[in-house]
């Protein structure tokens, strides 16, 4: 006997989209965003994403509403997996918008490239993180998802990452530092260490703690000390955490 799957929130969304013409789901989108409110509607991002056409998803990305922005630019990942260059510069400028839902639709569209083609994520992401902060900040919220560091190159490649971004944060003048967009990345590198480290905590834990040997400048040393907080660290390693903290106390 075969078990019947019960659809998810995400299928109702994709039914009722195919239900509507085109020129229908903007208003779709709108009715159902989950805004003004703490969270906004994901398993509506991610099948407006799945299914609408390109030319939806780039008006969309380019729109003032916040939400159809970030729907727009989560999909424009599907199309960069498809193959379609334009939309990995639009992806790009997307990265540095104001508004953070669509900063963090960025990251969603880069999960996208990744669980497609996680080379092609790799190329991306290496690119990125010598770019703004806020193309670093996409960078690092990208790969640091754990589904894409289920293997150890991967999780190796994401530390590599981590360590150069982190290390261009500790070279920036002071001045710079307390600009939004560094204090933005710094937020993102509060917790895409812990998340890279667990994926292999082996390999991880050595180049983390190499950080806090040189967690002499401010930023490094609050960086260190979010992701030390986070339970994932202390779930991959508990004494090894414990013993990094202890050597942080004053």
């Amino acid at each position: 006997m075969i078990e019947s799957v019960a659809p998810t929130v995400a299928d109702a969304h994709r039914a009722a989209l195919a239900a509507l013409p085109h020129e229908a789901w903007g208003s779709y989108l709108d009715a159902h965003s989950g805004l003004p409110g703490p969270r906004g509607n994901l398993e509506l991002l991610a099948a407006a994403g799945d299914l609408a056409p390109a030319g939806l998803l780039r008006a969309w990305a380019a729109d003032d509403d916040e939400y159809r922005a970030a729907v727009g630019t989560a999909g424009l990942g599907r199309l960069v997996a498809e193959g379609d260059a334009a939309a990995l510069d639009e992806l790009r400028e997307r990265a540095n918008d104001a508004r953070w839902r669509v900063r963090e639709a960025v990251a969603m569209a880069l999960q996208r490239v990744g669980d497609a083609e996680r080379a092609r994520l790799w190329a991306v992401a290496d690119a990125w993180a010598t770019g703004s902060a806020l193309e670093q900040r996409a960078a690092a919220a990208g790969v640091c998802e754990p589904r894409l560091l289920r293997s150890a190159p991967d999780a190796a490649a994401a530390v590599a990452m981590l360590e150069r971004i982190t290390h261009g944060l500790a070279a920036l003048p002071p001045a710079r530092r307390r600009d939004a967009d560094v204090r933005t990345l710094r937020q993102a590198l509060g917790y895409c260490w812990s998340v890279a480290v667990a994926a292999d905590p082996a390999a991880g834990f050595p180049a983390f703690e190499a950080l806090v040997a040189a967690a002499h400048d401010d930023d490094v040393r609050w960086v260190v000390r979010q992701n030390l907080g986070k339970a994932r660290l202390t779930r991959a390693d508990p004494d090894r955490a414990a013993a990094l903290a202890a050597r942080l106390r004053p």
